[in-house]
């Protein structure tokens, strides 16, 4: 006669198989999410090679991938130093803007009269084109040096970060008010130990959608004269000079220097988030 299997046995197991179902979920979701798009670039440039190569399309309009791909390997060295001379700029500009964004929304959530004249100017640079900015900072800080660039890249970079910033300032839950209140908090210590860490996530948030803006403003200010050292002024240079194909190089290595920047600030993002959620509540900051 078999022995029932008990109710506790029959229950591990099921929470067994529960668990490893969930993991190889979890594991085939992390590959499909690679996978996919991987397959979809590889698909978009076999049909892109296709296309230039059965219907005749010339250079000027569609360089051949097997043609740009030559002209990555030709120019690698180039397109390294290139992208380092950009993305020193934009980390520079980017760095300086993010600063200077959390700084003017701390300042605006504290002081009613900052907040009223600083909020309507940083909307207004938002607003500003950057090819009508790049050309006025050449002028005023010269041709020979990368202070314009970066100075550039930091008014891109102030407005996503201020608004964000501004905005998880405001948000204070009710409770945390009123115990600064009942404590005769003063307003630094208000902003200390209430609005700044609530605020960190959208901090985060502002830095994450701030850091490849950071590289096309970077890469568009190159277009309006100054040195002839980035990938910008390389992909205009190229063009002008019909090496079209050697033009798209450069823009795929912009293309990646963007990636690049995204996946660095959504790891921060991320690595931030996660300590804030792992802290225990009550813990010591």
């Amino acid at each position: 006669m078999t022995r029932p299997t008990p109710v506790s046995e029959r229950h591990s197991r099921s929470v067994g198989l529960n668990e490893s179902a969930v993991r190889s979920r979890g594991g085939w979701r992390g590959t499909s999410s690679v996978l996919a798009p991987v397959g979809f670039g590889i698909a978009v440039l076999v049909v892109w090679q296709l296309v230039v190569t059965v219907g005749g399309l010339p250079s000027f309009l569609l360089p051949a991938p097997t043609a740009i791909a030559e002209q990555i390997g030709a120019q690698f060295p180039v397109l390294l130093s290139t992208g380092a001379v950009t993305g020193g700029n934009a980390l520079v500009g980017l760095v300086l803007g993010f600063a200077l964004g959390v700084l003017l929304a701390v300042l605006a959530a504290g002081v009613r009269v900052v907040s009223d004249l600083v909020t309507p100017v940083v909307l207004a640079a938002g607003a500003i084109p950057i090819v009508a900015l790049a050309p006025v900072f050449t002028t005023m800080f010269g041709s020979t040096t990368e202070i314009p660039r970066r100075l550039v890249v930091m008014v891109v970079v102030v407005v996503p970060v201020y608004v964000s910033t501004a905005r998880g300032l405001r948000q204070v839950r009710p409770v945390h008010d009123e115990l600064m209140v009942a404590l005769a908090a003063t307003r630094r210590q208000y902003t200390r130990f209430v609005r700044l860490p609530g605020a960190v996530p959208f901090v985060m948030t502002g830095l994450r959608l701030a850091a490849p803006a950071a590289v096309i403003a970077a890469i568009v200010a190159e277009y309006f004269g100054g040195l002839q050292n980035g990938l910008g002024s390389r992909i205009s240079s190229a063009a002008a000079n019909t090496a079209y194909a050697r033009a798209w190089a450069f823009v795929a290595a912009s293309i990646v220097l963007g990636l690049l920047f995204f996946l660095a600030g959504l790891l921060a993002e991320r690595l931030v988030t996660r300590t804030l959620l792992s802290r225990p509540p009550g813990g010591s900051s």
